[in-house]
């Protein structure tokens, strides 16, 4: 099976499917110990460290001047507000809950795709898939935001905090795929890393919160930093690079199912009927969306070769 040409390719992207669903149970245990701003400032700290240390002992290139800038602004956008949002909104509701809202964040790629230039005009069909995906959302949300008091409101609180997380990481990544980098992907992520972190030191110091020591939560900061933030991203560029997108695309399917079942295993999430069918109309939502956009790709290159 080695011996296959893409075997290290699909490894690749198993071990995304796998350690990125793992991040958001992650994060739960880490917050046992940490508050969220100090969560995000120490995991982004030393793993984007750790990743340049590597990257200046291989001799990388290291971004500098306005190539600096630019990846570190996308690092404060993408990691920073995008991840410290997740962080935040996983004080008020439940991992797996939290990634299966963030599920539907292709459709804020479309949307902002067709505000910021070069625009890529909204078609009826891929607006349909959008709205199906949001039915999803509002049949996964919604019920438990109409029985208002204090659960109500941490829903609607926490919904609300990850679609500004997933703007931010949507937008981010736009101006990402626009700009031309000379270091390596997993260097200019280092970088981005390293930025999203030291953003969040003041941030740490002006919202503390108390620490509580325990195995636990150390083990759980350090896998973020190792398997989350290392292997899994480095993992994902490595896959993207030999594979199809629309195979690396599938760990958006995965993922969330991982955080679902690591969930209900650790700390009994509740899932149940309504929260499945509601992922699979998000999901069939996004499918939809993926379809119609790779399809009127297809015709754009077709039309102008």
């Amino acid at each position: 099976m080695k011996d296959h040409p893409q075997f290290w390719a699909y490894a690749a992207l198993i071990s995304v499917c796998f350690f990125w669903g793992t991040t958001y149970l992650g994060i739960r245990m880490a917050l046992e110990s940490f508050p969220p701003m100090l969560l995000v400032a120490a995991r982004f700290v030393l793993s984007g460290s750790i990743l340049l240390a590597v990257s200046l002992i291989m001799g990388a290139h290291i971004p500098r001047g306005a190539e600096l800038v630019r990846n570190a602004l996308n690092g404060v956008l993408i990691l920073g507000i995008g991840n410290g949002c997740l962080v935040l909104a996983e004080t008020l509701i439940p991992s797996g809950l939290a990634a299966l809202i963030i599920t539907i964040s292709p459709f804020w790629m479309i949307g902002l795709n067709a505000i910021m230039p070069p625009r890529e005009r909204l078609h009826a069909p891929t607006l349909f898939g959008m709205l199906v995906g949001l039915m999803g959302a509002v049949l996964l949300v919604g019920p438990t935001a109409l029985q208002g008091g204090s659960t109500g409101a941490a829903m609607i609180r926490g919904f609300l905090i990850l679609q500004a997380g997933c703007v931010a990481w949507t937008s981010g990544s736009l101006l990402q795929r626009r700009q031309t980098n000379r270091a390596h992907p997993i260097v200019a992520g280092g970088v981005q890393q390293l930025a999203a972190g030291i953003a969040f030191v003041p941030l740490a110091m002006l919202f503390p919160g108390p620490v509580h020591w325990s195995a636990r939560g150390v083990g759980a900061l350090l896998y973020l930093v190792i398997f989350g933030s290392i292997v899994g991203y480095s993992s994902y560029v490595f896959a993207l690079d030999r594979l199809p997108v629309a195979m690396v695309s599938l760990y958006n399917y995965v993922n969330p199912v991982v955080a679902v079942i690591l969930g209900w295993l650790f700390y009994r999430e509740p899932f149940g009927v309504r929260e499945a069918v509601a992922m699979l109309i998000i999901f069939a939502g996004v499918a939809l969306v993926k379809r119609l956009e790779s399809r009127r790709a297809e015709r754009t290159v077709t039309s102008t070769g």
